[in-house]
């Protein structure tokens, strides 16, 4: 990989950026955890795929399994409300921080960014480790503006109800982010929440503002180079999704 999926604003035409370090692959291999939740897609999508032929097929199926719901989307399609659980454990179990958002995207599109945030945060709060830094990958393409008009949920009552909020959740989100950041030490969840956490204190009300510290000072003497690399942007960062 040669980005990390968080260097610019996902809602805004992409830059090149100097200076950030690429997000590290996984400590963890989820790749058939991945397969499981892409087959649940194709499924609940109703894409016309055929079955992987054996293990040494999967990489191929997982690729004709992305065209066409790349396609799906592109031509027009309305999702189920089982469609909407499947596409957001795909987005949070896909290997790859960039790919991610073929899945968070239709979501988004179909049903709100309130909801398809609520649940990356619920995935957050009491998800496994491997889900919660999922979810972190995930939240960043949750800013991306709504550019889907073919995407639908097929029951109206499950879709955009209200109008297209940005910051939804946003607040909810910083907090349990920091307060994850600081409490969980494994590695692959750090290393994916650092680059959506703002540690400026102005992000938080008053009561959270020690935990910023503690944020930062742990991120500061953290013996991986990503994190003492990323906490640095992320103290001055006047953004936050």
């Amino acid at each position: 990989m040669t980005t990390d999926g968080h260097e610019t604003d996902p809602g805004a035409a992409a830059q090149p950026v100097q200076g950030f370090m690429a997000l590290p692959n996984r400590t963890e291999k989820g790749r058939e955890a991945f397969s499981r939740c892409l087959a649940d897609v194709v499924r609940t999508v109703g894409l016309d795929i055929a079955p992987a032929e054996g293990p040494g097929d999967r990489r191929t199926w997982e690729h004709r399994a992305r065209v066409a719901l790349r396609e799906a989307c592109r031509q027009g399609v309305s999702l189920s409300e089982e469609s909407f659980d499947a596409l957001v454990k795909a987005g949070i179990h896909d290997p790859d921080p960039s790919s991610n958002r073929q899945f968070v995207e239709p979501a988004l599109n179909a049903f709100g960014r309130r909801r398809a945030r609520t649940a990356l945060l619920g995935y957050l709060r009491t998800g496994t480790d491997p889900e919660r830094a999922g979810a972190a990958r995930a939240w960043y393409w949750t800013a991306l503006p709504l550019r889907m008009p073919l995407v639908r949920a097929r029951n109206p009552g499950a879709g955009r109800a209200e109008p297209d909020d940005r910051s939804a959740v946003s607040a909810e989100w910083h907090e349990a982010a920091l307060r994850e950041f600081v409490a969980n030490e494994h590695l692959d969840v750090r290393r994916c929440l650092i680059p959506g956490l703002p540690l400026g204190k102005s992000f938080y009300r008053q009561e959270l503002h020690d935990l910023v510290d503690t944020a930062t000072a742990t991120a500061r003497s953290h013996p991986d180079d990503y994190i003492r690399h990323r906490v640095e942007h992320q103290v001055g960062d006047t953004g936050g999704l």
